[in-house]
């Protein structure tokens, strides 16, 4: 049965059904690979709706794992001749079934979600969403007081200034950053900018998910607990 594509978003858990209208006068919304455009209606069954290129599934058999990404080995979800990929490590049951939410550059560890569920691939990756993902930093030398207060207020790079960030000194060559972006090596950038070059970067959060225990190249189940967590954190 069609419904308006508004509807469709909304039931989805995307956005509100108003936010539906303006990303639909934007452009963002296509149905079988055409431009939507608003009152068009769709039925969900049949047709592929999607919203910045990324396809709107229904909320069912969904599957949601936690990765220690080891630094040396590339986000993706293809084969990269030559290069270890999170594909490659992933079980074979697995590999074609869930996806990397995101990326980490090939020297960065830590934390990387992987699931079927579209939905929440989209809240954690759209820009429109400010969502937490928080990296513990070694720099190359002590960092000051004043360098990490240039990166708490934004660095500008490339021309536009990053957002604020909340950062918390560990040692004096180690701190912890959480972003709402996710720009580039963008962190690897900021501490440059400031003169203090990264040595090693691991992410230790994806808004609620964290886990200090788990090893590098370790693959987990996220519990109920933490999917619920996870879900209602992103508005879902």
């Amino acid at each position: 049965m069609q419904e308006r594509l508004q509807k469709i978003l909304s039931a989805r858990g995307i956005c509100s059904r108003r936010k539906a209208e303006e990303y639909i006068l934007a452009g963002l919304v296509t149905v079988n690979g055409r431009t939507a455009k608003l009152g068009d209606k769709a039925d969900p069954e049949t047709d592929t709706v999607a919203v910045d290129g990324s396809v709107i599934e229904a909320r069912k058999e969904l599957l949601y794992y936690l990765l220690h990404k080891p630094v040396g080995i590339v986000t993706t979800n293809a084969s990269r001749h030559g290069q270890t990929t999170v594909l490659d490590i992933l079980p074979e049951r697995l590999r074609g079934t869930v996806f990397p939410v995101g990326r980490l550059d090939k020297e960065t560890s830590g934390l990387l979600l992987l699931t079927n569920d579209g939905v929440l691939a989209y809240r954690l990756t759209h820009p429109s969403f400010d969502h937490e993902k928080e990296y513990e930093v070694t720099v190359a030398h002590a960092i000051t007081d004043g360098q990490l207060r240039k990166l708490q207020e934004g660095i500008t790079l490339s021309g536009v200034k990053t957002k604020p960030a909340l950062v918390r000194r560990i040692e004096p060559t180690k701190f912890r950053l959480a972003l709402t972006e996710g720009k580039n090596r963008q962190i690897r950038r900021m501490c440059q900018k400031v003169g203090c070059p990264v040595t090693q970067l691991q992410r230790i959060r994806i808004t609620t998910l964290e886990d200090r225990s788990l090893k590098p190249g370790q693959l987990r189940v996220i519990t109920p607990q933490e999917k619920a967590a996870l879900l209602a954190s992103v508005g879902l």
